[in-house]
């Protein structure tokens, strides 16, 4: 009966939220093409979804790619983000070069008052991540960051039915995220070329699948910082990845709970779920949209997974509502606090693993 009632109320909030958006589109400038994840954004760029007004990226041959596979007028692209900027006034600027270089973007766009959104993990280090935060809190500007699963109704399900007291308090949380291997599942070379560098990535697996366990722990936490991290970091194929770690798994110590994350580019596919234990049951979101209930009686269900409201429901849509005030940078998973408390973790991970010690924070 509990799970039914949270299920209508989810509705009832669904329905309002739905009636009272729609979303305008967005002007953006683009920071960088050597990040496989643009091609999602210049797909609904093609679809005329959002309004890319500049691409910053300093490669030819990159350049000439995408013009050929988006059909991108000359006139779209720039030599440096200052420029674009100031000629183009966007909404926001969109980050899809390495991770060193998001601290860049925002040296950049904090004095000229842009707000800032880059593809998962927020820095490459915590000293970088610490500058951004400076930066925004200077000059009063937003700095978001993207992860798939943010936008995942399921995971969205399972803080809702444990926002609502569904599992009593959690106990344990176990994240999965991963997949073969980039090369192995046919990233760019100029994707590869900064991904396994332990400079341009800050780290292997760590950084690239560590961050989602991290943020969804912290989220599902609601801010409370871990009191310890604890990690193991393996390298498997070194003929493949030389310079990082391609396997990590790391335990996330909270007062009352503890969180799992197994973060690896040797799964046999590709994964990314979530496990929430209770003082009363069990919660599973296997995939974007499915979560299996467990209780203390051993019953066991699968729930109706509604959607997002469509103002949370993707990148753009959480960019455009929070460009015009209709959604705030409140505490979820692109916010900037909740980020800072995610790199503390993925730091302790990577001290942990390279010292054999348990981190306390």
């Amino acid at each position: 009966m509990r799970i039914i009632r949270l299920v209508m109320v989810c509705l009832t909030i669904l329905n309002v939220e739905n009636d009272a958006f729609t979303q305008p589109q967005l002007r953006v400038i683009v920071v960088g093409l050597n990040h496989d994840h643009v091609h999602g954004i210049l797909q609904e760029y093609k679809k005329q979804q959002v309004d890319i007004v500049g691409i910053v990226e300093p490669s030819t041959a990159l350049r000439e790619k995408y013009s050929r596979s988006y059909t991108l007028p000359d006139s779209i692209f720039y030599d440096d983000l200052k420029t674009a900027v100031s000629k183009q006034k966007p909404d926001a600027v969109l980050g899809y070069n390495a991770v060193n270089n998001h601290v860049n973007i925002v040296e950049t766009c904090a004095p000229l008052g842009v707000a800032v959104m880059v593809e998962k993990p927020l820095a490459a280090t915590l000293t970088q991540a610490k500058r951004i935060e400076r930066l925004a809190k200077q000059y009063h500007i937003a700095v978001l960051t993207n992860y798939e699963t943010t936008w995942y109704p399921s995971c969205k399900q399972i803080f809702n039915m444990v926002a609502q007291d569904s599992l009593g308090p959690i106990k344990k949380m176990v994240a999965h995220d991963g997949h073969q291997g980039p090369k192995e599942i046919g990233c760019s070379e100029e994707f590869l070329a900064w991904l396994t560098d332990p400079v341009g990535n800050g780290a292997g697996a760590i950084n690239d699948f560590g961050c989602y366990g991290s943020i969804l722990m912290t989220w599902l936490m609601k801010g409370e910082r871990p009191i310890a991290v604890t990690a193991v970091a393996r390298h498997y194929k070194r003929e493949i990845y030389s310079k990082v770690e391609d396997d990590a798994s790391i335990i996330v110590e909270y007062p009352q709970a503890t969180g799992l994350i197994e973060a690896s580019w040797n799964w046999p596919f590709s994964i990314k779920d979530l496990e929430v234990f209770g003082e009363h049951g069990y919660l599973h979101a296997a995939d974007a949209r499915s979560v299996l209930v467990r209780m203390r009686e051993n019953r066991q269900s699968s729930v109706v997974v509604l959607p997002l409201p469509e103002a949370i429901s993707s990148q753009l849509n959480y960019l455009a509502a929070f460009i015009h005030g209709k959604q705030e940078e409140k505490n979820d998973m692109c916010s900037l606090k909740y980020n800072m408390i995610m790199m503390e973790i993925l730091d302790a991970a990577k001290r942990s693993a390279q010292s054999g010690k348990r981190i306390t924070l």
